[in-house]
């Protein structure tokens, strides 16, 4: 059974998630701050954590900080703050996703659904490692990409790009993540190059790179892959 950490100092919404959620067959521990949180993660190692940044004694992307320090448990953070800045924070810290409030249980069941799914344990070396989707197919393992039967040529940038990209499947990859990652750190703030480098991408693997389906860009904070 699915365990879930909710973490919130609303009473009301807490009272909504744990009825909503014990409902649908998940067992559901709470915690009113960051402290709990932590605490109640450490003992009861949860499958998934739904998560309030605005916590009465600390900002939540401390909470994600605290759990990455030992734990890849999938992070979805429940807020209402809107800024961009303020959610590429928590992506950043090291969240999974993002639902601003007020939000539609559907659509958090959902997330949380695909969260968990995406936390399953990997395969082992050399198994799972082709992503196959309508257009295109990804060889991790060999480093090779088909479309229409034959080899996509990309260049060693393109291809670091397309890696990270699809190792995260499912989940947003923020700016800051993907510049780092592909280029390094001088280049945290260079967002011009991901323009170009998603541009390229699109064109090779896209069926129709101005309605991407598969490189989908999240507008001022990064970029997701579905397959």
């Amino acid at each position: 059974m699915t365990r879930v950490l909710v973490v919130d100092d609303e009473p009301q919404l807490v009272r909504a998630l744990v009825i909503n959620l014990k409902a649908r067959g998940y067992e559901v521990d709470a915690a009113p701050d960051g402290t709990g949180a932590l605490k109640l993660a450490a003992a009861r190692h949860p499958d998934v954590v739904l998560l309030d940044l605005g916590l009465p004694d600390m900002d939540g992307a401390d909470v994600i900080r605290g759990l990455r320090g030992w734990t890849r448990v999938p992070v979805i953070v429940l807020s209402a703050r809107h800024a961009s800045d303020e959610k590429v924070q928590a992506l950043d810290a090291g969240a999974d996703d993002y639902v601003t409030k007020p939000f539609g249980m559907d659509e958090l069941l959902a997330r949380l659904r695909a969260a968990v799914r995406r936390a399953e344990p990997a395969a082992g070396p050399g198994e799972g490692a082709v992503v196959v989707t309508d257009a295109f197919t990804v060889d991790l393992a060999a480093k090779k990409v088909r479309r229409a039967d034959a080899d996509v040529r990309l260049t060693p940038t393109e291809w670091h790009l397309l890696e990270v990209l699809v190792r995260n499947r499912g989940r947003l990859v923020t700016q800051t993540q993907l510049l780092q990652e592909v280029w390094g750190p001088a280049y945290r703030t260079e967002t011009n190059y991901l323009r170009v480098y998603m541009a390229q991408l699109r064109r090779k693997l896209e069926a129709d790179p101005s309605r991407p389906r598969h490189f989908i860009t999240e507008p001022g904070m990064g970029y997701r892959f579905e397959a």
